[in-house]
């Protein structure tokens, strides 16, 4: 099992460590808004890195002369593209992807909550963590805002697994003080006080950030939300995930166990739960009023596709989200263990066609915007990651446009980059996914040393 990822070994004498030679692919901003000049597409591109960051993006035929000494990768025809930037995904439910139930509170009895009633096991919790990064690296995910279980080990072994690979990963230990079994509860004050102390221990530590994580309103109490808002006063660099109206069924349960709030949006808004750095998965059932609200505190909705249809939570219409004022910010994500592939090509693939669903189109090109420069804005990392520029982390991801038979012979029908890139979320999955690099440094495949 990896735990690290290797070393290149001492710098050349080039003045960089490494070039990457490719079609390179980024964005400096939602297309849907700036049209192609906000897409780079560089067919013969070169990248030079060094100490784990770019220092160099352009034509391979214009690579300086200083860098042309240092070891290369030539990846041919491969699309590289800075790494993918999944903002919602669980970490205790990597086993239970594609275990049905009737609908999500159904799942969360009978799967979710069972299965993270093991990570109480800090040796469980140790392993778990080791297999889920590796599971991001193989598809190409270089960074995530991660929930963990109600255990602080739990979400210390996962802050220990990502440091020692050199990630940017944010995460937080759940808060639960209701609404699920017994050993899966804390209270206001024990989950608050551990919150602080992860948050102390993780906190600006290599890449790494805390997110104050209270599962959602019917598993937590006012007390409980309230101590989570408090929380991000006392920590105003924190982040703050949650779930929101993802089901009929749960938006009902919220109504009745918080009767004075004029919806569900307003039960978090009431906590101080929004704003800039708060996220909120699902988002399938809001209002005008809500989103207007969401907007209006700079909050980002979290789009989860393959889950919203493998629970059946219903159809996220993207319509209202066009990148102006009046909408949230968009994020879209795998959402392991309800969503059904940490593939985030996959994911943006099932966002397609809930779109068409709904009488919308999302373009190939914003979608794998949101996936890379939009996601990472998104955790407020968008001036680290997310683009292929110089002083930008090294997280990359090369993606073979051929990489099976059936996706070969659709790439040769490709004229644009559209095609390309709505041929791989539409018919791609872990194998289109060539290498991935963690600042600067390939960590899958792992290289033969």
């Amino acid at each position: 099992m990896t735990t690290s990822c290797p070393s290149s070994g001492p710098p050349a004498q080039s003045g960089v460590d490494a070039v990457l030679l490719g079609r390179l692919i980024d964005f400096s901003g939602d297309p849907a808004a700036h049209g192609r000049v906000a897409v780079r597409d560089i067919p013969d591109g070169a990248l030079a890195l060094k100490d784990g960051r770019i220092v160099w993006t352009g034509a391979a035929a214009a690579l300086p002369a200083l860098f042309r000494g240092a070891p290369q990768r030539n990846y041919g025809p491969c699309l590289i593209l800075p790494g993918f930037v999944d903002p919602h995904i669980h970490f205790p439910q990597y086993r239970i992807a594609g275990a049905g139930g009737r609908g999500l509170l159904d799942w969360l009895d009978r799967f979710a909550f069972p299965e993270e009633a093991r990570y109480a096991d800090a040796e469980h919790a140790a392993a778990a963590a080791e297999i889920f990064l590796d599971l991001l690296l193989a598809h190409g995910t270089t960074a995530a805002l991660v929930f963990s279980t109600v255990h602080e080990q739990a979400a210390d072994r996962l802050f220990a697994a990502a440091a020692r690979r050199g990630m940017a990963l944010a995460a937080g230990k759940t808060l639960m003080d209701q609404g699920a079994p017994p050993a899966l509860r804390d209270d206001a004050e024990t989950g608050l006080r551990a919150s602080e102390r992860l948050y102390a221990r993780w906190h600006g530590q290599g890449r790494l950030r805390y997110a104050v994580s209270p599962r959602f309103a019917i598993t937590s109490g006012a007390a409980q939300l309230a101590a989570a808002g408090a929380f991000l006063e006392s920590y105003p660099d924190a982040l703050m995930q949650t779930h929101l109206s993802e089901t009929k069924e749960e938006i009902a349960e919220v109504t009745r166990l918080f009767p004075e709030a004029a919806d569900y949006t307003d039960v978090y808004d009431r906590f101080g739960l929004l704003g800039p750095r708060s996220l909120f998965a699902h988002g399938v059932h809001l209002s005008a009023r809500e989103r207007a609200r969401l907007s209006e505190a700079g909050a980002t909705v979290v789009h989860c596709p393959t889950s919203n249809a493998f629970l059946g939570s219903g159809l996220f219409d993207i319509g209202p989200y066009l990148p102006d004022a009046a909408a949230p910010r968009l994020a879209v994500a795998t959402d392991i263990g309800g969503g059904t592939s940490y593939s985030l090509p996959a994911t943006l693939g099932a966002a397609y066609r809930t779109a068409q669903l709904c009488g919308r189109r999302l373009q190939p090109e914003r979608a794998f915007y949101l996936a890379t420069c939009g996601n990472a804005e998104a955790l407020g990392m968008g001036d680290e990651i997310g683009r292929l520029e110089p002083g930008f982390f090294a997280d990359l991801v090369v993606l073979n446009p051929r990489a099976t038979p059936l996706l070969a012979a659709r790439d040769a029908l490709s004229e644009t980059l559209a095609d390309t890139l709505l041929a791989l979320m539409t018919l791609g999955d872990d194998r289109i996914v060539r290498a991935s690099w963690v600042a600067g440094q390939q960590c899958y495949p792992k290289p033969e040393v």
